[in-house]
This record gives structure tokens, C-alpha cells and sequence, in this order.
């Protein structure tokens, strides 16, 4: 999931960075920055991305630079919106990138590439089945907690799968027909333990801690219920 330097291209590599530097641009000027000011919320959000520092760098690997992680992707847009988000897994990704074990850097110029189909591709897609459960689904606990956060994890896993196997067909040595028989299948495995334990997360926190799930809102899916 994280491509080392060797897999792909230069060009692909370097012209990755331009949309990604579009993304950290509208990210640095639309966050909720405020929200990371007050009832300890900058403690969750940086816990959050050590957390996932350490579930990122276990990972499964099944051919040279073909390894596959847990995302956290959804629960972390849930948590706190696209914008810190994204802002909180490029650091993940960083940390992941340039503390290799023996202080090797691995995937250091790829870095862009990887931040374009790890974080900007599943944050996109967890906020968009975000948007279309709050205007289309009933505002119901339930449904909040399996279609945005368990099925909406597991989409994003797929789709995120489909996206780096599409990109590696096009810019690695692999060839397409290998990457849907082993690489693809695997990220749809990959999904059932996103979608259960973003599932699982997210309910306890909205049970216990609501005030962590910056895009539940008691008012919509509790109140007069």
C-alpha cells in the first residue's frame, strides 16, 4: 500500500505532488484548526496519529514493494473532518516513510504518491459516504454506525484498492491481470477487518466518548428519537 521508490516511475513519483500539494493547500486554509484548541481535542487528534503510526507499519507483504495495512482512514474523517485528516495521515505517512527500520528511507520519493492513494483517495471517499448518509439514510444511531462507519470503511478500503491497483498496472513492472487476481482480492479481505474495527471504534466512542466523532451529532441521531 505504501510504494517504494524502486516500484514506480519517476515521472509518475514527482507529478503526484502537484495534487497533493493542492490538497495539503485547501486543508491548511479550511480546518477546523479551532477545534484542536479546546476539551482536549488536540491530545485525541495526536493520539489518533500515533495510533496509526504503529498500525501502519504492520504490515503484510506478498510480493517486493506489495504490502498492504490497515488504513484508519475512515474513523480518523469521522473523527475529525477531510481537512485534519488528512493533515493528521501525512504525518502517519511520514513517520511511516522516514523512520524504516536502520534508519533506511523507504518510499521517500514516492511519498507523494503514496500520500495521493493512502490518504487524499480514502478521506475523499469516506467524507463522500459521509455527505450521502446524512442526506439520504434516516438520522438513526444505527444507521450512522453501519453505513458510515462500517460499510463506509470498507468501501473505502476497496476503492482505495481498485485506485493503487489501477496506478501500479500503469506506472510499476506488474502487470494489470496479476494485480486484480492478488493484489486487489487482497484489499477486498483487507475490508472486513477495516469495516469491523472501524465499526467496533466508532460505536464505543459514540456510546462513551461522543465528543471524539466530530460528525456525530447528538441533536440529529439521538435527541427526540
Amino acid at each position: 500500500m505504501d510504494f517504494p521508490d524502486s516500484l514506480i516511475d519517476p515521472e509518475w513519483m514527482y507529478g503526484a505532488y502537484l495534487p497533493v500539494a493542492a490538497v495539503w493547500l485547501w486543508c491548511l486554509r479550511t480546518a477546523p484548526w479551532r477545534r484542536l484548541a479546546g476539551s482536549g481535542q488536540q491530545n485525541v487528534w495526536l493520539g489518533t496519529v500515533v495510533v496509526l503510526v504503529l498500525m501502519w507499519s504492520l504490515k503484510a507483504e506478498f510480493k517486493p514493494g506489495l504490502a498492504l495495512h490497515l488504513l484508519g482512514a475512515t474513523a480518523f474523517t469521522l473523527m475529525f473532518g477531510r481537512q485534519l485528516a488528512i493533515v493528521g495521515l501525512s504525518l502517519v505517512l511520514a513517520a511511516v516513510t522516514f523512520n524504516g527500520s536502520h534508519g533506511i528511507v523507504v518510499g521517500g520519493q514516492a511519498y507523494g504518491l503514496n500520500a495521493l492513494t493512502t490518504i487524499a483517495v480514502p478521506v475523499f471517499v469516506a467524507g463522500a459516504i459521509l455527505r450521502a448518509v446524512e442526506r439520504w439514510l434516516p438520522a438513526n444511531f444505527f444507521v450512522f454506525v453501519f453505513f458510515a462507519a462500517f460499510f463506509g470503511a470498507g468501501i473505502t478500503v476497496v476503492l482505495t484498492g481498485l485506485a493503487s491497483t489501477l496506478l501500479l498496472g500503469a506506472a510499476s513492472r506488474y502487470s494489470l491481470e496479476m494485480l486484480f487476481s492478488e493484489f486487489f482480492l487482497s484489499y477486498v479481505l483487507l475490508a472486513f477487518a477495516e469495516a469491523w474495527l472501524t465499526g467496533a471504534l466508532i460505536t464505543l466512542m459514540v456510546v462513551y466518548l461522543p465528543h471524539w466523532v466530530g460528525s456525530f451529532d447528538d441533536r440529529r441521531y439521538l435527541w427526540n428519537k
